[in-house]
């Protein structure tokens, strides 16, 4: 919109030809193929810096360094050498591109990259003790990168051959909503409101080699991919913070490695003008292997050790599974008439695996004797039909519409399990289930152009996803008596969604742009278990959404384009345990926003950005007496302001400033902030 701003001013000041917009990005009919960026700035903060972190993506720290680089230079004739990349200090920011091309032969392409994403550890707050649980540092961080070479052939009129090998990562530490039990101030209620961190470990290297050809009217391809990996993470909890000499320390580990083999093909065909086919073909192989520990103890990563403070754990788990798939697709796009088109598809899936474990339960003191092993193996079939039809034969008139249909069948066979120890926990099942799923959607609309400057949009559709189980074998008994039915319960989940949407979009005047949006959306899920259990079908769920929205862009002069805009979702998901129990509510999620935004040309050489954005959230309902508190009770503010300024043609300076207020009722005000952040930036073009 800035651009659009600057180039509608810049064209109409003066009685030269238009230039195009890249010469309107110059500033000049001169065109630069390099430059760089050097910035610097800071995230200040006043409050919690964790939550702040966590919404800006910056660390708390002043960063600067090339925030863009590009170089290019032909080093011979059709050849063509160029680098790109940036680096930010203290935000663990960088990549780099090294890349050299020859025309109709062929190019390599050199990769490295990493960056870094911001989690809030805190916890939960218990607004009776007025006490929010957190973590030593809150500030958690989780690097991810990738190291990559790619070469490619690509001769003209001849097939097609690249090659990419990829090294990727992710090491660091990340929140979880997994959080451990404590009494409040050592009072009799147990909530779950201590943090946990997952700490991440994962390495995956990937080798793919791919073929393309075109012959007459066919496009052909074919490719293979290799992947192997190491996934080493750890949850780290602590039960019953403080309250010696219970306080418990978890290592939750879980590892695992796994190779995957993958070939596809495909190919695409004119057969006629108005006739397209295509098809396609994916064979997956993958076989992993894994191992595992829960271990209490007082301090994280301890040696198992026996102590009758432990609660249910296992050690020395492990075990593998091997699955392979089957993908076959297959579409048609047919125009029978003018202004019709059709575009059946077929789409085909088969999955079979198995999968072994092995290990040793833990509880208090004793072990259970021996190891213990588990065992499962199933197979699913999935047929999906789709048709897709659009009509554009009425003046200012366009439907479209179409459906979706999906049969599939599976089995699945379990047996045992590391579940019961000293009596306490699940016992070992043995269990064979026959499903069947049948998904249904369906869906219209339509776009009218009933005058020159107004469009309405109106469309929905309706999907329903049936599951039912047949459960052949079950070694739990699903009397109403017994205090453990599961996993074989349920004999059927319905999932049914109705969904309709309308838009207005007017111009009334030149340069003014309304746009009115509403949604309504109401989902329902039935389940029915076992008839023995006494128990009959039941609608267990059910959620409704609406959204309202309206935006307006307005450009009363070819230097000035303004735009708002109002969202407001209304949402709710509503269970019967609600009607029986304070401890389960209603989840409610509605919210409200208001955008703005600014774009000024103050001159030729100088273009002004401002912005505000407001959110409300008022859902947080305080039943801490019987339950967790949860919901989300939060409002923000913020404004931005970005000056671009040209100093020449080949040197341009940037400043921005955004100012962030943050208040968070469900955590007491403890994740509360006051955010600035100052950026600048000097580019130069060469």
């Amino acid at each position: 919109m800035l651009l659009t701003c600057g180039a509608q001013a810049r064209a109409g000041d003066t009685n030269r030809p238009a230039m195009t917009p890249g010469q309107m990005f110059e500033g000049g009919t001169n065109t630069y193929n390099n430059w760089v960026d050097l910035s610097v700035g800071g995230l200040m903060v006043h409050g919690n810096t964790a939550p702040a972190q966590q919404r800006y993506q910056l660390s708390n720290e002043p960063f600067g360094g090339i925030s863009d680089l590009h170089l290019q230079q032909d080093i011979a004739k059709g050849t063509t050498f160029s680098l790109d990349g940036h680096s930010l200090f203290d935000q663990n920011d960088y990549k780099l591109i090294l890349a050299l091309q020859r025309d109709d032969f062929g190019y390599v392409r050199f990769n490295v990259s990493n960056f870094r994403t911001w989690y809030n550890g805190g916890g939960g707050y218990f607004p009776p003790t007025g006490k929010q649980y957190r973590l030593t540092n809150d500030d958690l961080s989780l690097d991810r990168g990738e190291i990559s070479v790619e070469a490619g052939l690509t001769p003209k009129d001849l097939p097609k051959v690249v090659f990419k090998y990829t090294h990727s990562y992710r090491d660091g530490d990340k929140s979880s909503t997994i959080w451990g039990p404590v009494h409040p101030e050592l009072t009799t209620a147990v909530r779950g409101v201590d943090p946990s961190i997952y700490n991440i470990d994962e390495k995956v290297d990937s080798f793919a080699l791919d073929v393309t050809h075109h012959i007459k009217t066919t496009d052909f391809g074919a490719g293979v991919r290799y992947e192997t990996a190491s996934l080493s993470d750890t949850r780290l909890e602590t039960f019953w913070q403080g309250e010696q000499p219970v306080q418990r320390e978890v290592t939750d580990k879980q590892g695992t490695s796994y190779d995957m083999f993958n070939v596809h093909v495909f190919s695409e065909t004119w057969i006629k003008k108005d006739l397209l086919f295509s098809t396609g073909y994916m064979f997956a192989n993958l076989d992993d292997t894994f191992s595992g520990s829960r271990i209490y103890g007082n301090d994280f990563d301890v040696a198992y050790s026996p102590n009758p403070l432990n609660d249910l754990g296992y050690t020395s788990l492990n075990g593998g599974a091997h699955e392979q798939e089957h993908v076959a697709n297959v579409n048609l796009m047919a125009t029978p008439i003018k202004n019709l088109t059709i575009v059946p598809s077929l789409r085909v899936q088969q999955d079979n695996w198995n999968a072994n474990s092995s290990g040793i339960g833990t509880q208090g003191t004793d072990v259970t004797p021996g190891r213990v092993a588990s065992t499962s193996d199933g197979e699913m079939l999935d047929v999906r039909e789709r048709l897709d039809v659009r009509y554009t034969g009425v003046t200012n008139w366009v439907y479209y519409g179409g459906g979706e249909w999906t049969e599939g069948n599976g089995n699945l066979y379990e047996t045992n399990g590391i579940s019961q120890v000293n009596g306490i926990g699940t016992p070992p099942i043995l269990r064979l289930t026959d499903d069947a799923r049948w998904f249904q959607k369906y869906f219209i609309g339509a776009r009218w152009y009933p005058i020159r400057r107004v469009t309405i949009d109106a469309g929905g559709y309706y999907k329903r996803n049936e599951y039912d189980y047949n459960n052949i074998q079950d070694s739990t008994s699903n009397l109403p008596t017994n205090g453990n039915t599961y996993p074989a319960y349920l004999v059927m989940q319905n999932f049914e969604t109705y969904d309709g949407n309308v838009r207005l979009t007017l111009r009334p005047v030149q340069n003014v742009v309304l746009v009115s949006r509403y949604e309504y959306q109401y989902s329902t899920i039935n389940t029915a278990p076992d008839p023995v259990s006494g128990l009959g079908d039941v609608e267990s769920s059910k959620m409704t959404s609406q959204i309202f929205a309206q935006n307006v862009s307005w450009t009363p002069w070819s230097r000035l384009c303004l735009q708002a805009g109002f969202n407001y979702v209304v949402s709710q998901t509503k269970t019967p345990t609600s009607d029986y129990t304070q401890a389960v509510l209603n989840s409610q999620n509605n919210y409200w926003t208001v955008t703005f935004n600014s774009s000024v040309v103050v001159d030729d050489k100088t273009d002004l950005n401002l912005g505000f954005v407001y959110y409300q959230a008022d859902n947080y309902n305080n039943n801490s007496s019987v339950g967790l508190p949860l919901g989300a009770g939060a409002d923000e503010q913020s404004v931005t302001a970005t000056l671009n300024r040209r100093i020449t043609r080949n040197l341009r300076v940037s400043l921005k400033y955004a100012y962030s207020h943050y208040n968070d009722r469900a955590s007491g005000g403890n994740n509360n902030y006051d955010a600035q952040m100052v950026y600048s930036s000097l580019q130069y073009r060469f």
